[in-house]
């Protein structure tokens, strides 16, 4: 393990405690967060930018994510709308409210006994397809649709 001695380190002059310089975070004290930039030779506040990291967002994600696990959708599935919706909040907040969703998930049991009808061409089928949950991830509903082997 190598010594810290010869590491470029400096005071902060807001919490003046010894900070080392490859621990800076943004040019900031990642203690205090006061700026030790030398542009103008005061101290600054840190501002902290918000981000999607926040424990409110990984309960949101860990909950959509075992809602639609459950049903039997694709991990691959489910992270890909949560990236969808997480762009869509960041560009454009209105339209992330109105994101729709679809995915294809396994057959029930009992679905794939009784006949089903096809949400694209409207004929009645018994065996194949796929069954499909789409809605809107505002609505804590969904609906389930059935597709035939044709379509």
């Amino acid at each position: 393990m190598t010594s810290r001695m010869h590491t470029p380190h400096t005071t902060c002059p807001g919490c003046h405690e010894e900070v080392f310089l490859d621990e800076l975070v943004g040019g900031h004290c990642p203690l205090c967060g006061y700026s030790l930039d030398d542009d103008d030779g005061t101290c600054s506040e840190y501002e902290e930018t918000i981000e999607r990291s926040d424990l409110g967002w990984m309960v949101f994600q860990y909950y959509v994510f075992k809602r639609f696990c459950g049903e039997g959708a694709t991990p691959l599935q489910v992270m890909q709308i949560l990236s969808r919706y997480e762009e869509a909040c960041h560009c454009n907040p209105l339209e992330a409210e109105k994101m729709q969703f679809t995915l294809e998930v396994p057959m029930r049991r009992l679905e794939r006994l009784l006949p089903k009808r096809c949400e694209r061409c409207g004929r009645i089928f018994f065996r194949g397809g796929r069954a499909v949950i789409s809605g809107d991830l505002v609505s804590p509903d969904y609906r389930r649709s059935h597709i035939c082997p044709s379509c």
